[in-house]
């Protein structure tokens, strides 16, 4: 029996003529057409509720921005004859050395300018200018006034000259 402020409703479970269950609804004050009536308006007030909660929540295909890739950190490249280069990234400068003698000794190549970028990329291109006060004096430092780097498949490449030989620098991030 189901009751409401008012009337009372009795509810019963039958099966028809051609054997589909039922539910015949039986009450006082009210039609069978009326009381039809209310539970499709229920039926359809649930479904709308249903329909907005189920939209309000965030698409799975939408996803949140991504963080800005960052570079900054470490990078090394590989070991050539005991020796390497070694850049350090911060937040707005790049400092690359030459490192030798198992570690023991570095010798500035490259003090810059450093631009991050600004999304999330797979690629990145960036044009460094150096520091001339501190690579003026260095024997082993680039004396170029700028610096073209590329970012791509997690190594960041430059082109390097020294004793009139020009290389392609790659490094791979170690921190």
């Amino acid at each position: 029996m189901l009751s409401t402020s008012s009337q009372t409703w009795w509810l019963w479970k039958r099966y028809n003529r051609c054997g589909d269950y039922i539910v015949v609804y039986k009450g006082t004050g009210e039609s069978e057409d009326t009381m039809k009536k209310k539970l499709v308006a229920i039926m359809m007030i649930s479904a709308i509720a249903l329909a907005f909660s189920a939209c309000s929540g965030q698409n799975a295909s939408e996803k949140e921005p991504a963080e800005p890739t960052d570079l900054s950190g470490t990078w090394q490249s590989e070991e050539n004859d005991g020796s390497y280069q070694e850049a350090v990234i911060s937040e707005d400068r790049i400092e690359i050395n030459w490192v030798y003698d198992g570690g023991d000794t570095k010798s500035i190549y490259w003090i810059g300018t450093y631009e991050a970028p600004t999304e999330a990329v797979d690629e990145y291109s960036w044009t460094s200018e150096r520091n001339k006060e501190e690579t003026d004096t260095a024997l082993l430092a680039s004396m170029d006034d700028t610096k073209d780097f590329t970012y791509k498949d997690e190594v960041i490449s430059y082109e390097a000259s020294a004793l009139g030989t020009t290389t392609t620098v790659e490094l791979s991030k170690v921190e």
